[in-house]
């Protein structure tokens, strides 16, 4: 059976969870390896070296690092050299001085993946595009789907087509979200005893952005701890999964695990 690698999620001993509930998780539901992100905001990236030296290849860790630092790039460099195989910067980010792009070049040097978090109008804009162009080497994963499950997105045509565009610069990868964030939920009336209980229509895109970009461009994350207030780790991974149902075998094996064990050395 593939494995699966949960690309998006979080652990801190005083946000969210500390580790030892996501590996539980990740235990009772065949998850073989994840990948820890940094909080947006947050810098201090000890707890996520400590996961790596805990559990040896089990996960990856996505770092954090202040870009209105001077020593930012430094400090990725030597963040890198600690064991990060990414780093979690918002698409405007330039830093002061003579090379606006420092910290993107540092990230580059190192082989880091660039996990993206912003707007969809950010990623959409023509700066990132031409961040894009510079950096065609290094991989861009775009946080829950290019934005589209963020609620400061206008989930129209025009937006939905602006993201479908993206595929058209090879160095983007696409985070998959789980279903309950592209389906909100209504708790009125009684649950029904199992089966999926969110309504599947929104996560028809996922079938169309696997047409556009292919499965070694997407890999699901379950955005764990907060999946658990919305429809819990299982459902994430289960219900999301059978959205691409009659899907190719390998294709869906990308989505769920392949890619990310691919591009963050894992597995």
């Amino acid at each position: 059976m593939p494995q699966i690698v949960d690309a998006h999620c979080h652990a801190s001993p005083v946000w969210f969870e500390p580790v030892e509930p996501l590996v539980l998780q990740m235990d009772l539901n065949g998850v073989s390896h994840a990948v820890l992100t940094q909080a947006l905001g947050q810098y201090d990236n000890g707890y996520q070296e400590e996961c790596l030296r805990r559990y040896p290849g089990r996960f990856a860790s996505v770092v954090g690092v202040d870009p209105v630092d001077p020593q930012a790039p430094r400090k990725l460099a030597e963040a890198a050299v600690a064991g990060a195989r990414g780093v979690r910067l918002r698409p405007d980010v330039w830093m002061a001085g003579d090379d606006p792009l420092a910290l993107w070049r540092a990230a580059a040097d190192h082989g880091l993946v660039i996990s993206c978090a912003g707007p969809t109008a950010a990623l959409l804009d023509d700066a990132f595009a031409a961040l894009l162009r510079a950096f065609p080497q290094m991989v861009f994963a775009l946080e829950h789907l290019g934005g589209w499950t963020r609620p400061d997105c206008a989930r129209g045509e025009e937006v939905r087509e602006g993201i479908f565009a993206l595929a058209d610069h090879p160095n983007v990868v696409l985070k998959v979200p789980a279903l309950g964030q592209l389906s909100p939920r209504d708790m009125r009336g009684a649950l029904p005893a199992s089966g999926c209980v969110l309504d599947q229509a929104p996560g028809a895109i996922l079938r169309d952005v696997l047409a556009r970009f292919g499965g070694d461009r997407m890999m699901w994350g379950s955005d764990y701890p907060p999946v658990s207030s919305r429809e819990g780790y299982a459902n994430a991974l289960n219900w999301t999964r059978a959205l691409f149902d009659g899907c190719p075998a390998g294709e869906v094996a990308a989505v769920f695990g392949g890619t990310a064990g691919r591009l963050f050395g894992l597995g």
